[in-house]
């Protein structure tokens, strides 16, 4: 029954209005990812205040093809100037500037572009056909599951995206849960942390805030730093081989996976996926000696795994309302701004728009694919833009998206508080993911408890003894606890290089 609903929302989006936004939507992405300093999450942010007026389903689909285009083009400046367009093409430096070094800078472009296909071609399989099983299970959580589930999102996001110091990464993501609670709380309308002030009465709009933690910091950074701007290398031939794919489909299948799981645990994001795909990829190679010097299994595995990742990422917003990754969570907002309800509850409210999403998602990666090997001359010359230029424009755009979702001088305020702290945590080296996703599932938290403690008459028995809830309280046990040994070992080690630093020798036990 899936196929044929998703064959029937494919045919129903077959019309030149809408093949036309597709394709605008995924070049303005390509073009946003392969500038440095511009990200997936924030030409998503910058183009949800322009879409406020539009249809929703004309909304939604320009957002996905502009997220599946940015993830993608982020793979160009990586290959031809050695500077990944976003984080999630950070992995893809590794091989695809070598290659490019070595006169083969078209061929390279042209394997991360199939391999950027074939790895969406995947991810719409498990966001088709498991998502709707995933949201049939999720109708079994209630309040006290849903509490224990914003915790975990929050835990394991700043556990992974934190690995050197995990601390820093709760701290970022419980400053996020309590940054949610300023305003009105939804149960009994008190105002918390306002202080008078009507404006944040209505809490902190999530819009302003992603352009404020995305966009103003990478426009700080790249103003603040004189970068060196390499030109594009020459592109000659661009058409992959079949037979380099099909000794690769190994590769493909298994970095495709790992992108989709890696995608789907919250907040966690595409540059985690092509990492953990390069290294699944490096250990299995025959020649793992060639990684690092231009190896096209590490290309294909980094490029298959970060555009998977971005199918696994959606799942969770679709079926739990939680985002997968930072741009997974404004694609979540976008959708909360133009009436949509992702949830367990979108399977009863509206049971095809999985497939519709589905269906969008497929043409957004054909026109990828498409656009990826048919304009790679063009494209490549935007890569000359210099950031004194760019920058200045960004931020324009930056207020502007801001601005436009309520028409009010105050977000554009709330943009620049946000772009200040988000500049602030990432020269501290915290993670600002856990930051969004604590932003964004404070919310569920906080009502969900409070909703639990009124169901149970301030009674906490329940919210540890339930199945899941026990399941949940386990996950981030065994989570804290890994992170807390791995913490330990290193704070064992670092005073052990102090001693022999001092000529002190430790005596043994």
């Amino acid at each position: 029954m899936g196929p044929v609903i998703l064959i029937q929302e494919l045919w129903n989006l077959m019309t030149p209005s809408i093949l036309f936004e597709v394709f605008w939507a995924t070049l303005l992405g390509i073009t946003v990812g392969m500038m440095p300093g511009l990200t997936a999450t924030m030409g998503i942010a910058l183009l949800t205040g322009l879409t406020f007026q539009w249809a929703t389903k004309d909304a939604i689909l320009i957002l996905i093809s502009m997220y599946i285009g940015a993830i993608y083009g982020g793979s160009r400046s990586a290959i031809l100037i050695n500077v990944p367009g976003t984080p999630a093409a950070a992995a893809t430096v590794f091989d695809g500037y070598p290659l490019a070094r070595s006169g083969r800078a078209g061929e390279a472009i042209g394997l991360a572009t199939t391999a950027s296909f074939l790895g969406s071609i995947i991810a719409l399989f498990f966001l088709s056909f498991f998502t709707p099983w995933l949201g049939r299970i999720a109708l079994e959580f209630r309040s006290f599951e849903f509490f224990w589930l914003s915790l975990f999102g929050v835990i394991i996001c700043g556990n992974l995206t934190a690995p050197k110091d995990p601390l820093k990464g709760w701290m970022s993501g419980i400053f996020g849960l309590f940054i949610a609670t300023i305003g009105m709380d939804v149960i009994q309308a008190y105002p918390r942390f306002t202080f008078g002030s009507i404006q944040l009465s209505g809490g902190l709009s999530l819009i302003p805030a992603l352009v404020g933690l995305y966009g103003v910091p990478e426009v700080l950074t790249s103003l603040s730093e004189i970068q060196k701007q390499e030109k594009a290398m020459q592109i000659k031939r661009v058409i992959p081989r079949l037979r380099d794919l099909w000794f690769n489909r190994k590769n493909i299948v298994r970095s495709g996976v790992v992108g989709v799981i890696v995608g789907a645990i919250p907040g966690v994001g595409e540059n985690i996926a092509s990492y953990v795909a390069y290294d699944f990829a490096h250990r299995a190679s025959k020649t793992p000696e060639k990684f690092g010097k231009g190896a096209e299994e590490g290309l294909i595995a980094a490029e298959t795994a970060n555009n998977a990742c971005v199918g696994g990422a959606i799942i969770p917003v679709l079926a739990l309302a939680v985002p997968g990754s930072p741009p997974a969570a404004v694609l979540m907002a976008a959708m909360w701004l133009h009436g949509m309800r992702p949830g367990p509850l979108l399977m009863i409210e509206s049971p095809n728009y999985v497939y519709e999403v589905s269906a969008m998602f497929l043409m957004a990666t054909f026109a990828m694919l498409i656009l990826g090997l048919s304009m790679v001359r063009t494209m490549v010359k935007i890569l000359n833009i210099k950031n004194a230029v760019l920058m200045p424009i960004v931020f324009i755009l930056c207020a502007i998206g801001s601005f436009a979702i309520s028409g009010r001088i105050f977000d554009i305020l709330v943009m620049l508080i946000f772009g200040i702290i988000g500049y602030g945590v990432r020269k501290m080296e915290y993670a600002d993911a856990p930051l969004i996703l604590g932003l964004i599932l404070g919310d569920m938290l906080d009502e969900n408890l409070r909703r639990s403690l009124m169901l149970t008459s301030g009674s906490l028995i329940p919210l540890f003894t339930r199945p899941i809830c026990m399941v949940l309280i386990i996950l981030i046990g065994l989570t804290i606890v890994a992170r807390s040994q791995h913490f330990k070992s290193m704070m064992s080690g670092t005073r052990e290089t102090v001693w022999r630093g001092l000529g002190i020798r430790q005596k043994k036990k």
